[in-house]
């Protein structure tokens, strides 16, 4: 992906400024909020992130839990690629580093222009999100047999899935 999204910015029909940025953040400063409004999307030249979200226990205990790293070459905020959408995480700075802000309207509208790096920029972003959708997988069947595991008496099992 990374190849990709630097021959997009520095194709001249792309304008800096305009559709995207470059911008440097700091350590631990906070670079999109679960909840507010997002329209662009980023892509990471450098440094080390981190995705939070706030997590409702019981008796309304909130908890903020990290859901993964992202590191150079990591893309986020590709939801809001063809609109505004709501953020869904957190995300905030491990380390110093440097990501490019990308305008989901203006890039949507590029990739349509030029259909052979849309496709391109497509099939990089299907794989990114199948590898997203097995990792999650992995989590949600890891969390399952932990929560089963914690739950079952010592005298009896509990059936994991049923058949209808």
């Amino acid at each position: 992906m990374e190849k990709l999204i630097k021959e997009i910015i520095n194709d001249p029909r792309f304008v800096e400024g305009m559709a995207w940025k470059r911008w440097d953040f700091v350590t631990n400063e906070i670079i999109v909020r679960e909840g507010d409004v997002g329209k662009s999307l980023f892509f990471i030249e450098s440094g080390r992130l981190r995705v939070s979200v706030h997590v409702e226990l019981e008796a309304r205990e909130n908890v903020k839990t990290g859901v993964c790293d992202l590191v150079k070459g990591d893309i986020f905020g590709d939801t809001c690629l063809h609109g505004t959408m709501i953020r869904t995480a957190s995300v905030t700075a491990m380390t110093d580093g440097c990501l490019l802000e990308i305008q989901g309207a203006k890039l949507s509208s590029y990739l349509d222009t030029y259909p052979t790096k849309g496709y391109a920029f497509y099939k990089q972003l299907f794989e990114i999100l199948f590898k997203r959708l097995n990792d999650g997988n992995r989590k949600i069947e890891y969390l399952l047999a932990w929560g089963l595991k914690a739950r079952r008496a010592p005298e009896k099992s509990i059936p994991v899935f049923r058949k209808i």
